[in-house]
C-alpha cells in the first residue's frame, strides 16, 4: 500500500490524480495505522515548515513518520515533503524537522530574485555525485529538464554526495537528494506535466 500523507493542507488531490493517471493505487490518510502499514509513504505539498511540523505532531504521525522510515520504508518527499526532513528552517526558528537529513533549509535572499521561486525551471544532474550517476529516479529523462517550482526556501544538506540534481534561482541549491529509502524533490512531480509524472512512476517501480 502506498500512503500519500494526509497533514491538513498541500496539493493532495494533485497527487492522487497523478496517481490515479498512472493506474496506481494510493491512500491519502493521517492514521497511525496505516502508515504502520504502508509499503511506500509520499509526503507532497506546499507548505510553511512551523504549520507542517505542527500539524503532524497534532495528528500525532510526527514520530511514526520518522519510525517507517528508520525502518526503511521508501520515501518520497515533495517540496516541503523535502523540507521537513531536515533538522531546522529559517522560515520556522526553533522548530525542529525530522532529522532525517542533516541540514538545514534557507531562505531566498536577494533583491533581484521574485520569491517565492515559482515556475518552470531546469534541473541539472549532480555530475560530481555517484549517488546521482547511479540514481534511478530520473530514468528517462535529461539533463537539464524542466520541471515546475513553487518555494521560498531551499534545503542544504550536509552531505553534497546524496544531492542528485541541482536547479539555479540566484543560487544553485539542491533539487533533489537521495539517501537510503529517501528520495526527496524540491520541484512537484504533479504538476510537472510528462517528465513530472515520469520521475513519480520511477520511485514507484525503484523498490
Amino acid at each position: 500500500m502506498i500512503v500519500v500523507v494526509d497533514y491538513g493542507m498541500g496539493n493532495l488531490k494533485s497527487v492522487q490524480n497523478a496517481a490515479d493517471f498512472l493506474g496506481v493505487k494510493v491512500k491519502v490518510s493521517d492514521s497511525k495505522n496505516t502508515l504502520k502499514r504502508a509499503k511506500k509513504i509520499v509526503f507532497p505539498g506546499v507548505g510553511h515548515f512551523g504549520r507542517t511540523v505542527k500539524e503532524l505532531r497534532k495528528r500525532k504521525i510526527f514520530n511514526i513518520l520518522r519510525e517507517r522510515i528508520n525502518e526503511g520504508v521508501p520515501f518520497l518527499g515533495i517540496c516541503i515533503g523535502m523540507q521537513v526532513l531536515f533538522d531546522s528552517s529559517q522560515e520556522s526558528p526553533g522548530v525542529k524537522g525530522l532529522g532525517l537529513i542533516k541540514g538545514r533549509v534557507k531562505s531566498f535572499k536577494s533583491k533581484e530574485l521574485v520569491v517565492p521561486h515559482m515556475g518552470w525551471n531546469q534541473v541539472g544532474i549532480n555530475k560530481q555525485s555517484q549517488e546521482a550517476k547511479d540514481n534511478k529516479l530520473f530514468k528517462g529523462v535529461k539533463d537539464k529538464s524542466y520541471f515546475y517550482f513553487v518555494h521560498s526556501y531551499y534545503c542544504v544538506p550536509e552531505e553534497k554526495d546524496i544531492i542528485i540534481t541541482t536547479t539555479n534561482y540566484g543560487v544553485d541549491f539542491a533539487s533533489s537528494i537521495h539517501k537510503d529509502n529517501i528520495w526527496a524533490l524540491q520541484f512537484h512531480t504533479e504538476k510537472s506535466q510528462r517528465l513530472g509524472l515520469r520521475v513519480f512512476n520511477n520511485f514507484i517501480k525503484l523498490c
